[in-house]
C-alpha cells in the first residue's frame, strides 16, 4: 500500500485540506535507496514521511482518517468516517490516490457525504467513484494522475465502487493505542525475540520477556524483583511498568510487523513521547530500513533532534494551523519547497522559523502576568 496524494474537506479539522506523497526529482545518494516503485524508476514517491507540527495540527488525526478510510474501504461501513465529519449541514468528502499491494495500478477513490439535516445518513447519502491506470515503466505520478482525470466521471453508490478496490494491509498505531501483544503473531517464531529484544532495548531494568507454556498467547515480562503477567494480549497490573514501557510493547508489535513485512504501509503516531531520543531515532532507523522495496511509513514526532538524521528533504512535512483562515485552517509544508541544497540544515531553518510553523508561546507568557489576587 502507498499513499501518493490525500484530500480532506469537513473531516474532523481538515476544511481543503492537501498533502502530495510524490516528490519530482531523483536525490544523489540518499540516504533511502531506490526511493521509487520497483521496476519504475520514475515513478517516486516519499518512503518516510516524518510529520511535524505543534499541537492540534492534525498529526494524530490524520491517521485516524486513514484508518477509518481503510477500514471503509476493507470493512464496507461507512460509520466511523461519518463520525468525523465537522460539520454534518454540509457536505464532506475525502479523495486519496494511492498503490494497492503487489499492483502496478494507481487508484483514486473520491467519496463524497451528501449535508444531512438531521445528522443521520443513509446508503444513498454517500457517493464514491473509483477509478484506475495502469502504472507503464516510465511513467511519474504525474502523468498517471493526469490520466486519472480524463476517465470518465461516476456517481456510484458507496458500496457498488468500493468492490473495484483490490485488498491491502496497513498498520496504525498512536500514542493512546492500548498496549496490546496482537494475538495473530502468537504463533512466528521470532515475535518473541523481538518482543523481548524490543522491550529491553527500551527498559534496561527488564531481564526478559518469555511465553507461559501451555498458554494462548500469554507472556510473563521480567523486570528486575517482579514478573509482569501479559494474559490473552493484555497486560495484568499495567502500572508497574513506566509510560515508556508500556508504549514499548505497541512499538514491539510494529516491529515485529515491519521486520516480517506482513504489512507495506505503517503509521507510527507519537509513539516515542516518553523515551530518550536516541532510541527513537535508532527504531526510526530500523523501520526505514527493513521497510519492504515497495513500503511506505507515516512518522509523526515532536522530537527536533529527527530532524538532524540524514534523510531527503523532502522527507519532512511540517503541519501549520491558522485560526484566521477558516477555509484552510491545516495546511502542509514540505521542507523540499525552501531548502533546496543538500547543505541546507533543516535544523537551522526550524530554529529560526523559516517555515511559520513554530507554536506561539505568547499565551503561555501571559500567565507571568497573573498574580494571586487576579479572578478567572
Amino acid at each position: 500500500m502507498i499513499i501518493m496524494d490525500l484530500k480532506l474537506d469537513n473531516l474532523k479539522a481538515f476544511h481543503h485540506f492537501h498533502m502530495n506523497m510524490a516528490y519530482p526529482k531523483k536525490v544523489v545518494n540518499s540516504s533511502i535507496p531506490e526511493e521509487h516503485l520497483s521496476h519504475h524508476p520514475n515513478f517516486r514517491y516519499k518512503k518516510l514521511n516524518i510529520i511535524l507540527g505543534a499541537n492540534a495540527t492534525g498529526k494524530t488525526s490524520i491517521g485516524i482518517l486513514l484508518r477509518d478510510i481503510f477500514g471503509f474501504i476493507s470493512k464496507k461501513s461507512y460509520g466511523q468516517l461519518v463520525s468525523n465529519i465537522a460539520d454534518r449541514r454540509s457536505p464532506a468528502m475525502f479523495q486519496i490516490d494511492f498503490i494497492p499491494d503487489g499492483t502496478y495500478e494507481l487508484y483514486r477513490l473520491k467519496t463524497v457525504f451528501e449535508a444531512s439535516e438531521n445528522g443521520y445518513f443513509t446508503n444513498e447519502m454517500i457517493h464514491a467513484s473509483v477509478g484506475s491506470v495502469t502504472i507503464h515503466t516510465d511513467d511519474n505520478y504525474e502523468r498517471c494522475a493526469s490520466r486519472l482525470e480524463k476517465l470518465p466521471s461516476q456517481n456510484l453508490l458507496w458500496n457498488v465502487a468500493l468492490e473495484k478496490i483490490p485488498a491491502f494491509a496497513w498498520y496504525l498505531t498512536r500514542p493512546d493505542s492500548a498496549a496490546l501483544v496482537n494475538l495473530q503473531n502468537k504463533a512466528n517464531k521470532n515475535y518473541l525475540k523481538i518482543f523481548d529484544t524490543t522491550l529491553k532495548a527500551i527498559d534496561p531494568s527488564i531481564v526478559k520477556v518469555e511465553a507461559i507454556p501451555g498458554t494462548d498467547a500469554s507472556y510473563l515480562i521480567k523486570p528486575k524483583n517482579t514478573d509482569i503477567l501479559i494474559q490473552q494480549g493484555e497486560i495484568l497490573k499495567p502500572e508497574l511498568l513506566s509510560s515508556g514501557t508500556r508504549a514499548g510493547i505497541d512499538i514491539a508489535d510494529m516491529m515485529a510487523w515491519v521486520i516480517n513485512q506482513w504489512s507495506a504501509f505503517f503509521y507510527c503516531d507519537e509513539k516515542f513521547s516518553y523515551m530518550y531520543t536516541d532510541i527513537e531515532k535508532a527504531f526510526l532507523a530500523v523501520m526505514v530500513e527493513k521497510l519492504p522495496s515497495d513500503g511506505q511509513i507515516f512518522f509523526t514526532t515532536h522530537n527536533l533532534d529527527i530532524l538532524d538524521m540524514p534523510y531527503p528533504k523532502h522527507s519532512f512535512t511540517f503541519l501549520k494551523k491558522d485560526v484566521n483562515q477558516p477555509d484552510k485552517p491545516i495546511s502542509c509544508i514540505y521542507a523540499s519547497d525552501f531548502l533546496k541544497r543538500n547543505t541546507d540544515s533543516l535544523r537551522n531553518a526550524v530554529e529560526n522559523d523559516l517555515f511559520s510553523a513554530a507554536p506561539s508561546v505568547d499565551k503561555v507568557y501571559e500567565l507571568a502576568d497573573f498574580t494571586k489576587d487576579d479572578r478567572l
